[in-house]
């Protein structure tokens, strides 16, 4: 006798048979327990991934990995031609760009809001992100000319449409931080631009609350001398920007300071994190429930089934065969309930993701619909899982089912 005869037992013993229709219906209820807990935990993992790689990927479409700015209380970087200079030399730096954030109001025919106004240099601000490459109206020329009168500016889709501006238009900003300083406090300014683009970064923060225009432009806008409040990089490995900003900051000096794009969204982070542990522990409540009703179906089927053990071991099978015997049923449960909780959750993850079954209000989850991101390798290690967890559930009853006394439990028979 070998393994092949062990697995032809536990599979006779799982099929259907009618006078042991509740030992059957136990052994279903078990293999759809398995499925149910992979099947969900398929789907939480990937809506888990899905919202984490779309919202960084639209992040770093919108911001660089590092940035450099003053420290305090220094609000201005001077010598930000040569520093950025030295920073593009830098290993494993591959873009560099100079940037200079303020707020402004902006006023539309639908409302007033505030804005984060960022000037930049075109071609640099292209190298470092890609909000600027998604126009959806408009162009970038006007940017690029340091004479345009008056300078251009671009708006965020959302910001936009909550103003009611449209391409073409003229307005007039509301800055507090420049104007003309009165003995009651600064007066603010108004300066005049003309709306040239409109941009979608697919990231609702960004594309509700930024705008931009050329580094000239904020200056003369806010008063101030050639000089910029943002060094912006992107490096080569963002697993390492943490290092990588430590290397930077070294070579900036004491007078700056530097953050990476994970400290920025650092509560995001930490909250997608956390979501992913905590569906982890809920889903694997699960396979604790599946584990128990493939616990109950092999400990029945050890008490159904203990004239047919007890000729088998009369026979001449050994003790490790019976527990084997045993062990592959609850490891067939643990891999048919596998099978199928990996193919219906894999399946329900694709078509909720290629027709966006799940729409969300985007200004809350800056998501417009809910992302299905599945990844193989979660498929292997939670097929894995649920096939161990089924293991296990068979030790005790295995090891009950070598303690027949073939001897006894025939006697009568």
């Amino acid at each position: 006798m070998n393994s092949r005869f062990e697995l032809f037992i536990a599979g006779r013993y799982l099929r259907a048979r009618r006078k042991e229709a509740v030992v059957s219906v136990i052994t279903v209820i078990s293999i759809l327990g398995v499925a149910a807990g992979v099947m969900a935990l398929v789907i939480a993992l990937g809506v888990n991934n899905g919202f984490r790689s779309t919202l960084q990927r639209n992040l770093l479409g919108a911001m660089a990995h590092i940035g450099v700015q003053p420290r305090p209380p220094a609000d201005r970087i001077d010598n930000w031609r040569e520093l950025s200079d030295r920073l593009r030399k830098l290993p494993h730096v591959t873009a560099v760009s100079p940037a200079i954030y303020s707020g402004f109001g902006i006023t539309g025919p639908l409302q007033s809001t505030g804005a984060l106004l960022k000037g930049i240099d075109v071609d640099r601000e292209l190298s470092i992100s890609d909000a600027l490459r998604h126009l959806t109206a408009g162009s970038l020329d006007r940017l690029r000319d340091p004479k345009a009168n008056p300078p251009g500016i671009i708006l965020g889709a959302r910001l936009a449409e909550d103003t009611g501006l449209k391409v073409g238009g003229v307005i007039k900003l509301t800055s507090p931080q420049s104007g003309t300083l009165t003995p009651f406090g600064p007066l603010p300014s108004f300066p005049t631009v003309k709306i040239v683009g409109i941009f979608e970064s697919g990231f609702y923060e960004v594309d509700d609350k930024w705008a931009f225009t050329s580094i000239q432009a904020e200056q003369k806008m806010l008063s101030i001398p050639d000089s910029v409040n943002r060094i912006e990089l992107n490096v080569d490995n963002l697993n390492l920007t943490q290092q990588y900003a430590k290397e930077v900051e070294a070579i900036t000096g004491p007078e700056t300071t530097t953050t990476t794009w994970q400290e920025q969204n650092q509560q995001l982070m930490s909250a997608l994190n956390m979501e992913r542990v905590v569906t982890f522990i809920t889903i694997g409540l699960i396979e604790i429930v599946a584990a128990l009703n493939i616990f109950i179906t092999l400990v029945m089927m050890v008490m159904e089934k203990y004239r047919d053990i007890a000729v088998l071991m009369s026979m001449g099978a050994r003790h490790s065969q019976i527990r084997r015997i045993f062990m592959m049923q609850g490891v067939l449960i643990g891999i048919v309930g596998s099978v199928i909780g990996l193919t219906v959750g894999y399946t329900l993850c694709y078509f909720a993701n290629k027709y966006q079954w799940i729409r969300l209000p985007e200004a809350v989850y800056a998501l417009p619909f809910v992302p299905f991101e599945p990844r193989w390798v979660d498929g292997i290690w939670i097929a894995a899982l649920a096939i161990a967890v089924s293991f296990l559930a068979t030790l005790y009853p295995a090891r009950n089912a070598t303690r027949i006394a073939p001897a006894e439990v025939l006697r009568y028979e």
